[in-house]
């Protein structure tokens, strides 16, 4: 039988944890906005950890917006440091590279929903009779 969870899954899962702390806090930068960490992938041989971000505006942003390019570029420039920083709150043996990529899951979620608004407008998915029937 399966483990519900693996390894990997786990070790993703406090490197998220621990990352939106650091990054909230360890890290100064008046460029970089505010981020939240979406999810973390993390290799089989613990080489390289894939950081999914996205920045928090009411504007719609892409993978070239320049307001991305600069906070991925400021993520990457102090991967180092966080990777340092993991490093001391997991007890790892092996800390992973950090590699940071925009998530742009929200915004086609965004746009999926505006789609499914227009095509459907704005009734109902199921429609509710008032006058129920009675035996």
């Amino acid at each position: 039988m399966p483990r519900e969870f693996s390894r990997l899954d786990r070790i993703g899962d406090q490197i998220q944890r621990e990352l939106a702390q650091m990054i909230q806090r360890e890290i100064k930068d008046p460029r970089l906005g505010m981020i939240t960490v979406n999810a973390v992938k993390v290799s089989r041989d613990l080489g390289y950890a894939d950081i999914f971000v996205s920045l928090l505006t009411t504007e719609e942003l892409t993978e070239a917006s320049p307001e991305v390019k600069e906070s991925l570029a400021v993520l990457n420039k102090a991967a180092g440091f966080l990777r340092g920083q993991l490093g001391r709150a997991m007890k790892l043996r092996v800390v992973p590279q950090l590699r940071f990529h925009y998530d742009t899951l929200l915004g086609k979620s965004r746009r999926m929903d505006a789609l499914i608004n227009r095509a459907v407008g704005e009734k109902p998915a199921v429609s509710h009779d008032d006058g129920e029937s009675e035996d």
